[in-house]
């Protein structure tokens, strides 16, 4: 499913609290940051009708294998924490969220990207001060994406919660039910994880590529997994040990030496 959205679609998704933080505007003088909004708003202004954002994503059969998430015919292994947790609670992993394959029973698995038009990134290079705010507006404007394509993906295409009414900063605190980890972040650092989703959802067909290593381009690019369980949570992996990336390593049928370039931990 390709979906394509006006930047005024987006306005009220995007997290100014991360867009003043790129800025390094914390504990800044409200003047600073009010000039600061205003520029933004302006670019965004001209930017309706000119510019667009887009995302691909699809929903797949899926179970669980230990560590292993099996999406149709796609095993994609998955890493879980190692660190010791206060009160004795489990170790996370991705896959605990998805039914295991000997419950006999399918559960369901999503997989998207968003992305915006690239000239955002590329149009304004003979001027610093808007190169840097149309980057910063891009890479807001990339993760608004996901949270409204995700939106619509609980309340509509998934339908898993049809009945939700969520404020944007409550979409911002994450209190819908289920999760979308990206890419990159802490619960699935490894940045090769793209080229499976490639082959899943086709992410060429709203305008990312991959490099080498699987980073993606235009840089103001999101992409990820997800799930609709009601207990399913974000988290942090922690220190990925020699260990956990060996096992990794081999279940995914990577050398190790070129999977510590894709982990980002």
């Amino acid at each position: 499913m390709k979906l394509k959205y006006q930047i005024s679609d987006i306005r009220p998704y995007i997290n100014w609290l991360y867009f003043f933080h790129t800025w390094g505007m914390n504990g800044k003088p409200t003047e600073e940051k009010e000039k600061l909004r205003v520029d933004a708003e302006t670019m965004l202004n001209e930017w309706e009708g000119k510019y667009h954002t887009h995302a691909v994503f699809e929903l797949f059969d899926a179970n669980s294998d230990g560590d292993d998430l099996l999406i149709g015919e796609v095993r994609l292994p998955l890493l879980r924490q190692q660190r010791v947790r206060e009160n004795g609670a489990p170790n996370l992993c991705l896959a605990d969220f998805i039914r295991p394959v000997s419950s006999g029973i399918k559960d369901r698995v999503g997989a998207f990207a968003t992305t915006v038009d690239a000239a955002m990134e590329t149009d304004y290079k003979s001027d610093d001060y808007l190169q840097m705010m149309a980057k910063v507006l891009a890479e807001r404007l990339a993760e608004g994406t996901a949270e409204k394509m995700h939106e619509e993906v609980r309340k509509t295409y998934w339908g898993y919660a049809p009945d939700e009414q969520l404020t944007p900063e409550d979409l911002h605190h994450e209190r819908y039910q289920g999760i979308r980890p990206a890419i990159g972040y802490p619960s699935l650092p490894d940045t090769s994880v793209n080229f499976i989703l490639n082959q899943l959802i086709g992410m060429s067909s709203i305008g990312i590529h991959l490099t080498q290593t699987g980073m993606m381009q235009p840089h103001a690019s999101v992409s990820g997994l997800m799930f609709s369980h009601p207990q399913s949570k974000y988290f942090d992996l922690g220190t990925i040990g020699e260990d956990q990336l060996a096992d990794y390593a081999s279940r995914r049928g990577v050398p190790l030496n070129l999977m510590r370039c894709f982990i980002h931990s």
